[in-house]
């Protein structure tokens, strides 16, 4: 086994501790485990950069040369980061376990379903020649921000529905925290289609075509500009806007997971 994936390993089992540590806060409320939790996030965030940035040498190593975004595995574990990026770089609106506690979780299952799934290919492999662009760069890293992004607007509309005075944030902050996200998220994805259509022109030599990954990033992205328009046009607040932020994921992860396996098209050797 490369090392890398020994260190990805660590990684997973980190996640795994920080979701129970989370766990044990909630039962037992003890304050000073959440200053452990972001010792713990930021550790595992610079465990699993490391991890990436090894697998990234190995491919030389192999000489094979690209950086790891070009697999279902290496996008699941590059999502997962990414997901623990946003969590870092949100810290002062994400004082709130309940928060880091189910991104946590999210990561964990990423991690854990690049590590045991059957149907995914944990091998290093060549570029295919669709691949074999400096646009891949750009368009994942945008496209997974967003997604990591809209993961964080996900659990505060999923958090809107609990009511659970110290565990779960007050609803404003909740509100606050779902705009910001998905305010974060919204033109990384807007980049991500647009790169996305210059890559598809140099490879494919059409802007667009309608494959069902880019019919579903538009409908995505049609979804999270109606969230902005009804909170920032029409000031729609509370359970409206947490089930749009529901939607929205829910559409994310079909775009990533449902068009993979259920739709055939350009990018079926995302699998």
């Amino acid at each position: 086994m490369a090392f890398h994936h020994k260190i990805l390993g660590i990684v997973t089992l980190l996640y795994l501790i920080l979701f129970l540590i989370h766990v044990i806060y909630v039962a037992a409320r003890k304050e000073r485990l959440v200053a452990l939790i972001w010792i713990g996030l930021y550790v595992t965030l610079g465990l699993h950069t490391l991890g990436l940035a090894m697998r990234w040498a190995e491919s030389y190593r192999l000489d094979i040369g690209h950086v790891p975004l070009s697999n279902f595995y290496e996008s699941l574990i590059f999502y997962a980061w990414c997901v623990n990026l946003i969590v870092v770089l949100m810290k002062k609106r994400l004082a709130y376990p309940a928060i880091t506690g189910l991104a946590c979780l999210i990561a964990l299952f990423l991690m854990g379903y690049a590590s045991i799934s059957p149907a995914v290919d944990r091998n290093i492999q060549p570029l295919v020649p669709a691949l074999q662009s400096n646009w891949l760069h750009i368009h994942v890293l945008t496209c997974f921000i967003a997604y990591a992004a809209f993961v964080v607007s996900f659990v505060c509309g999923v958090l809107h529905f609990f009511e659970w005075k110290g565990v779960v944030p007050p609803e404003k902050a909740i509100e606050e925290i779902n705009y910001k996200s998905v305010v974060v998220g919204f033109p990384m994805l807007t980049a991500g289609i647009f790169t996305g259509a210059v890559w598809a022109h140099y490879a494919w030599g059409a802007y667009w075509s309608w494959d069902p990954k880019e019919t579903w990033s538009l409908i995505t992205w049609i979804v999270y500009a109606l969230f902005l328009h009804a909170r920032i046009v029409k000031g729609w607040k509370g359970t409206r806007m947490a089930i749009l932020s529901i939607i929205g994921f829910s559409s994310v992860i079909f775009t990533y997971f449902g068009v993979n396996f259920i739709l055939s098209g350009l990018h079926s050797y995302a699998t």
